[in-house]
């Protein structure tokens, strides 16, 4: 293990930091040879692949653009997010974790930019002055999360363990719903007799025994590339079985252009109401993921050095949301199923973040190689998820091992578990509910969130 001589944030901390136990290979200051760092960047960027491309293609798809707009859209997508994430990682002045927190584009604002996109079309404006404005409340609505971000500290009395570990946890369990889905077949599948069949379920099983198994041994290479190895195998396997469709890759340029601004940027006043509650959210969202990251990795989870990490990680994905709407994508936020990957390939280093950002650079400029990973088949992805979305839980249960469960604690964390879980089972209980309150509650996540942040502010007694 070679470690980086770079002071790191513990040196400035006057008392011992507040710590989970970690049985890393690596750790955040660490640098693993180039071998060993290639290999865990390609499985982060495995994991988070299909979450970045998502909520672009379902925008696109919903607003009936055009090949080349959709492309461009994803592509810069992607390419965004390899910059975001090196600006985490790397942490430049004050923006930044300097964790190994990976980037990618927020599933939590669907709602609001479709309903934004529709209202411009119903008003008049062409698609591409409709995207002008979605961009324009995007990039408008960031300073929402670095004007937050400068003000964490003064919540250090709300923002605890107890609330921090309610978020991680709600993180993971809700996850969990993505994964068993991609394990039955994905959302295409759904409602078809193919969801959930026994093939799906067999290579879905395949993937998670490969990576079970690999990642048992105590040799540092069986579980570093425990994930990858899963993947390969089970994309391999999908090939005869006809899974793979490599007719998709015909129609994918060879190489996409950066422009920025684009489609330009326009506003709407009525559209922006719900943009200010979903950066808040985010806020909250990005304290909880950047909390189970620390804990994953062995880093302090209370005190002045984690506190300016929430605060760095943060403004930084305020930062990068602003970056995104310059280059006509949609906000990005901490990915949470990364933290999974740091569990079960053992490093938690940052220089590794480097590469994931350069990974997703070349994936976003040339759209035929991202393909590639685009097709892989719905249950070879769910076989590995499944596990790396139930590690975030697990983290979120081992900060609130930490937290004293006295009757008010229980409390707390029994309705933000109760309400976070019970939305993302029910969702249609919002039905009914008007725009605003369905774009503030829509994601469990929010709701239990919010939640353990209320309770924990208004309820009496010392806060944990």
């Amino acid at each position: 293990m070679t470690a980086s001589n770079e002071p790191t944030l513990e040196t400035e901390s006057p008392t011992e930091p507040v710590r989970l136990e970690s049985d890393l290979i690596y750790n955040l200051e660490d640098r693993p040879p180039l071998v060993e760092t290639v290999f865990v960047a390609l499985q982060h960027v495995l994991a988070i692949f299909v979450g970045i491309i998502t909520p672009p293609f379902i925008i696109c798809n919903a607003l009936e653009l055009e090949g080349p707009d959709t492309t461009f859209i994803i592509s810069m997508s992607l390419m965004i997010s390899g910059v975001a994430t090196f600006i985490q990682a790397k942490r430049i002045g004050p923006i930044g974790s300097g964790l190994l927190s990976i980037q990618g584009t927020s599933f939590a604002f669907l709602g609001p930019i479709l309903a934004a996109g529709f209202a411009a079309i119903a008003a008049g404006k062409t698609k591409e002055e409709a995207l002008a404005v979605i961009f324009g409340l995007c990039f408008f609505g960031a300073f929402v999360e670095i004007f937050f971000s400068r003000f964490l500290h003064l919540a250090r009395q709300v923002i605890t363990p107890l609330v921090t570990g309610v978020v991680v946890t709600t993180i993971g369990l809700t996850l969990i719903k993505v994964g068993i889905t991609s394990v039955g077949g994905g959302v295409p599948a759904l409602g078809t007799e193919s969801f959930g069949s026994a093939q799906n379920w067999g290579l879905a099983a395949l993937v998670l025994v490969v990576i079970l198994v690999m990642n048992s041994f105590n040799h540092p290479y069986l579980r570093m590339s425990a994930i990858v190895v899963g993947l390969a195998v089970g994309y391999a396997v999908a090939i005869p079985m006809g899974l793979v469709d490599f007719g998709r890759l015909s129609g994918l340029t060879i190489f996409t252009v950066p422009i920025p601004f684009r489609y330009g940027l326009g506003f709407s006043w009525s559209a922006f109401i719900p943009f200010i509650f979903l950066y808040l959210i985010t806020t909250i969202e990005s304290i909880g993921d950047l909390t189970a990251t620390s804990a994953i990795s062995g880093e302090p989870i209370q005190g002045p050095v984690y506190m300016r990490r929430l605060k760095g990680g943060v403004l930084g994905d305020g930062v990068n949301s602003l970056i995104a709407a310059c280059f006509s994508t949609f906000p990005n936020t901490t990915f949470s199923q990364n933290n999974g990957v740091i569990q079960l390939t053992g490093v938690g280093s940052r220089y590794v973040g480097y590469f994931i950002a350069g990974f997703l650079v070349l994936l976003g400029l040339f759209p035929i190689v991202a393909g590639v990973v685009q097709i892989m088949p719905q249950p070879v992805l769910g076989g590995a998820t499944i596990l790396m979305f139930a590690t975030v839980a697990v983290a979120g249960v081992k900060i609130l091992s930490c937290v004293n469960l006295t009757k008010r604690n229980s409390m707390i964390l029994a309705v933000s578990l109760g309400l976070g879980l019970g939305v993302t089972f029910v969702p249609e209980i919002l039905d009914n509910a008007p725009d605003l309150i369905k774009s503030i509650f829509a994601s469990g996540i929010s709701t239990g969130g919010l939640s353990a942040l209320v309770l924990n502010l208004v309820i009496p007694g010392p806060r944990e």
